[in-house]
Protein backbone atom coordinates (compact mmCIF):
# COMPACT_ATOMS: atom_id res chain seq x y z
CA UNK A 1 0.00 0.00 0.00
CA UNK A 2 1.37 3.52 -1.30
CA UNK A 3 -0.21 6.82 0.18
CA UNK A 4 0.41 10.14 -1.54
CA UNK A 5 -1.05 13.37 -1.32
CA UNK A 6 -0.02 16.02 1.01
CA UNK A 7 3.44 13.87 1.98
CA UNK A 8 5.85 16.11 3.80
CA UNK A 9 8.69 15.35 6.30
CA UNK A 10 6.17 16.35 9.01
CA UNK A 11 3.89 13.23 8.45
CA UNK A 12 5.44 10.83 6.10
CA UNK A 13 6.57 8.61 9.09
CA UNK A 14 3.01 8.32 10.52
CA UNK A 15 1.95 6.91 7.32
CA UNK A 16 4.35 4.55 7.10
CA UNK A 17 3.88 3.71 11.04
CA UNK A 18 0.04 3.48 9.78
CA UNK A 19 0.66 0.41 7.30
CA UNK A 20 1.50 2.56 3.77
CA UNK A 21 4.61 0.42 2.81
CA UNK A 22 5.66 3.78 0.41
CA UNK A 23 5.11 7.41 0.51
CA UNK A 24 4.49 9.65 -2.51
CA UNK A 25 5.76 12.72 -2.63
CA UNK A 26 5.63 16.10 -5.37
CA UNK A 27 5.02 18.78 -3.67
CA UNK A 28 6.94 18.76 -0.66
CA UNK A 29 10.43 18.04 -2.91
CA UNK A 30 9.41 20.20 -5.78
CA UNK A 31 9.32 23.22 -3.62
CA UNK A 32 8.75 26.72 -5.46
CA UNK A 33 9.54 25.26 -8.76
CA UNK A 34 12.76 23.50 -8.21
CA UNK A 35 13.96 20.35 -6.45
CA UNK A 36 14.30 21.44 -2.45
CA UNK A 37 17.22 19.29 -1.86
CA UNK A 38 17.22 19.92 1.51
CA UNK A 39 13.71 18.95 2.12
CA UNK A 40 14.68 15.98 0.12
CA UNK A 41 17.95 15.10 1.69
CA UNK A 42 15.50 15.30 4.98
CA UNK A 43 12.80 12.85 3.58
CA UNK A 44 15.56 10.57 2.67
CA UNK A 45 17.18 10.27 5.87
CA UNK A 46 13.80 10.46 8.31
CA UNK A 47 12.44 7.23 6.10
CA UNK A 48 14.64 5.89 3.82
CA UNK A 49 15.06 6.07 0.34
CA UNK A 50 13.49 2.31 0.05
CA UNK A 51 10.08 3.58 1.33
CA UNK A 52 9.82 6.92 -0.85
CA UNK A 53 8.48 7.05 -4.55
CA UNK A 54 8.93 10.44 -6.24
CA UNK A 55 6.06 11.42 -8.34
CA UNK A 56 7.53 13.07 -11.60
CA UNK A 57 4.04 13.74 -12.90
CA UNK A 58 5.18 16.10 -16.27
CA UNK A 59 3.52 17.79 -19.19
CA UNK A 60 4.93 19.98 -21.92
CA UNK A 61 4.77 23.53 -22.11
CA UNK A 62 2.22 23.86 -24.47
CA UNK A 63 2.52 27.56 -26.10
CA UNK A 64 5.51 28.70 -25.35
CA UNK A 65 7.67 29.44 -27.95
CA UNK A 66 11.16 28.97 -26.00
CA UNK A 67 9.76 24.92 -25.53
CA UNK A 68 11.79 22.12 -26.64
CA UNK A 69 9.20 19.67 -26.28
CA UNK A 70 10.24 18.56 -23.04
CA UNK A 71 8.30 17.41 -20.18
CA UNK A 72 8.94 19.58 -16.93
CA UNK A 73 7.52 18.20 -13.30
CA UNK A 74 4.16 19.61 -12.46
CA UNK A 75 2.66 20.14 -8.64
CA UNK A 76 -0.49 21.66 -6.99
CA UNK A 77 -2.58 19.37 -8.36
CA UNK A 78 -1.24 19.29 -12.13
CA UNK A 79 -0.99 23.24 -11.78
CA UNK A 80 2.20 24.52 -11.78
CA UNK A 81 4.77 23.90 -14.00
CA UNK A 82 8.67 23.67 -11.93
CA UNK A 83 11.77 24.36 -14.09
CA UNK A 84 13.13 20.52 -13.83
CA UNK A 85 12.85 18.51 -16.63
CA UNK A 86 11.69 14.77 -17.02
CA UNK A 87 14.97 13.58 -19.03
CA UNK A 88 18.11 11.41 -18.41
CA UNK A 89 19.97 14.26 -15.81
CA UNK A 90 16.92 14.22 -13.74
CA UNK A 91 15.77 10.76 -14.02
CA UNK A 92 19.67 9.85 -12.82
CA UNK A 93 20.55 12.16 -10.14
CA UNK A 94 16.73 11.40 -8.24
CA UNK A 95 16.98 7.87 -8.97
CA UNK A 96 19.31 7.65 -6.27
CA UNK A 97 17.01 9.31 -3.74
CA UNK A 98 14.33 6.63 -4.27
CA UNK A 99 12.53 3.39 -4.98
CA UNK A 100 10.77 4.10 -7.70
CA UNK A 101 9.11 6.88 -10.11
CA UNK A 102 5.41 7.61 -10.48
CA UNK A 103 4.97 9.47 -13.79
CA UNK A 104 1.33 10.50 -14.59
CA UNK A 105 1.57 12.03 -18.59
CA UNK A 106 -0.82 14.65 -16.81
CA UNK A 107 -1.75 16.07 -20.86
CA UNK A 108 -3.71 12.14 -21.69
CA UNK A 109 -4.31 11.70 -17.96
CA UNK A 110 -8.43 10.84 -17.65
CA UNK A 111 -8.44 11.04 -21.39
CA UNK A 112 -8.73 7.63 -23.02
CA UNK A 113 -6.61 8.92 -25.86
CA UNK A 114 -3.71 6.62 -26.09
CA UNK A 115 -0.04 6.89 -23.94
CA UNK A 116 2.29 9.61 -24.52
CA UNK A 117 4.77 7.08 -26.44
CA UNK A 118 7.81 9.48 -26.22
CA UNK A 119 7.75 9.38 -22.21
CA UNK A 120 7.22 6.24 -21.94
CA UNK A 121 10.10 5.53 -24.04
CA UNK A 122 12.21 7.97 -21.95
CA UNK A 123 11.57 6.32 -18.63
CA UNK A 124 12.28 3.02 -19.94
CA UNK A 125 15.51 4.21 -21.41
CA UNK A 126 16.52 6.15 -18.59
CA UNK A 127 14.97 5.34 -14.97
CA UNK A 128 17.77 3.63 -12.79
CA UNK A 129 14.79 2.43 -10.60
CA UNK A 130 11.05 1.02 -11.33
CA UNK A 131 9.08 3.55 -12.67
CA UNK A 132 5.22 3.10 -13.11
CA UNK A 133 3.46 5.18 -15.86
CA UNK A 134 -0.37 6.88 -15.92
CA UNK A 135 -1.73 8.80 -18.41
CA UNK A 136 -4.12 8.10 -21.83
CA UNK A 137 -4.99 4.37 -21.53
CA UNK A 138 -7.60 3.83 -24.11
CA UNK A 139 -6.98 0.28 -24.98
CA UNK A 140 -5.45 -3.17 -24.44
CA UNK A 141 -3.23 -3.15 -26.46
CA UNK A 142 -1.42 0.37 -24.40
CA UNK A 143 -0.09 -2.57 -22.74
CA UNK A 144 1.37 -4.17 -25.04
CA UNK A 145 3.07 -0.81 -26.16
CA UNK A 146 4.13 0.23 -23.03
CA UNK A 147 5.83 -2.99 -22.37
CA UNK A 148 7.52 -2.47 -26.03
CA UNK A 149 8.41 1.68 -25.55
CA UNK A 150 9.47 0.91 -22.46
CA UNK A 151 11.76 -1.93 -22.61
CA UNK A 152 10.12 -4.64 -20.23
CA UNK A 153 11.10 -1.51 -17.65
CA UNK A 154 7.84 0.21 -16.86
CA UNK A 155 4.97 -0.61 -15.18
CA UNK A 156 1.62 0.86 -15.93
CA UNK A 157 -1.44 2.06 -14.09
CA UNK A 158 -5.02 2.15 -15.32
CA UNK A 159 -7.95 4.00 -14.18
CA UNK A 160 -10.81 5.39 -15.67
CA UNK A 161 -10.34 3.20 -18.65
CA UNK A 162 -11.56 0.17 -16.97
CA UNK A 163 -15.10 -0.73 -16.91
CA UNK A 164 -14.88 -0.68 -13.34
CA UNK A 165 -14.82 3.25 -13.45
CA UNK A 166 -16.81 3.49 -16.50
CA UNK A 167 -14.65 3.01 -19.55
CA UNK A 168 -14.17 0.02 -21.83
CA UNK A 169 -11.60 -1.86 -20.65
CA UNK A 170 -12.37 -4.85 -19.06
CA UNK A 171 -10.85 -5.30 -15.49
CA UNK A 172 -10.81 -9.28 -16.21
CA UNK A 173 -8.70 -8.95 -19.87
CA UNK A 174 -6.15 -6.66 -17.45
CA UNK A 175 -5.60 -9.39 -15.19
CA UNK A 176 -5.03 -12.18 -17.85
CA UNK A 177 -3.16 -10.08 -19.38
CA UNK A 178 -0.96 -9.98 -16.68
CA UNK A 179 -1.23 -13.28 -15.35
CA UNK A 180 -0.48 -14.00 -19.28
CA UNK A 181 2.88 -11.87 -19.16
CA UNK A 182 3.97 -12.61 -15.36
CA UNK A 183 3.36 -16.58 -15.42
Amino acid sequence: LQVGGGITSSNAKEWLEYGASHVIVTSHVFHNGQIDWERLNSLVELIGKERLVLDLSCRRRIGDTTADGSYYVVTDRWQTFTDVPVNEETLLKLGGYCAEFLVHGVENEGKRCGILEDLVELLGKYSPVPVTYAGGVKGIEDLDRVKELGGGKVDLTIGSALDCFGGDIKYDDVVAWHKKENP
